[in-house]
């Protein structure tokens, strides 16, 4: 595997209902290679039925990755989040129509894995 997308359910703020999609770099591989893996990879999400009103994305992507998870997210999602450790929370950074608008943050502190 040469990038890992990892989505678990969490909760924001005790009530919204949320999918935290950890990424991160695996097998050693140019971009080239990595974006075909993780474009099959969000495809297999999408058919799985994956997505809903806001996705927090936390972890390392190259830019080509991260502009193909960003536009393929986007059509699942209402809004996305990315983390940023500066800020100590996710940044909205896309909005179709989500309740979260551009530029919100949202603390790590109001986000809990479900169990």
């Amino acid at each position: 595997m040469k990038f890992k997308i990892e989505p678990s359910a969490v909760t924001v703020n005790g009530t919204t209902s949320a999918t935290l999609v950890r990424v991160g770099f695996g097998d050693p591989a140019q971009n080239d290679e990595i974006v075909r893996e993780v474009e099959s990879r969000l495809a297999e999400l999408k058919t799985a039925g994956v997505g809903g009103a806001l996705a927090l994305v936390n972890g390392p992507a190259s830019l080509p990755v991260a502009v193909q998870l960003g536009h393929a997210l986007a059509h699942l999602f209402g809004s996305i989040a990315i983390f940023d450790p500066k800020m100590a929370g996710y940044i909205v950074s896309l909005n179709h129509g989500g309740a979260y608008p551009v530029g919100t943050v949202i603390p790590i502190t109001e986000v809990s894995e479900n169990k």
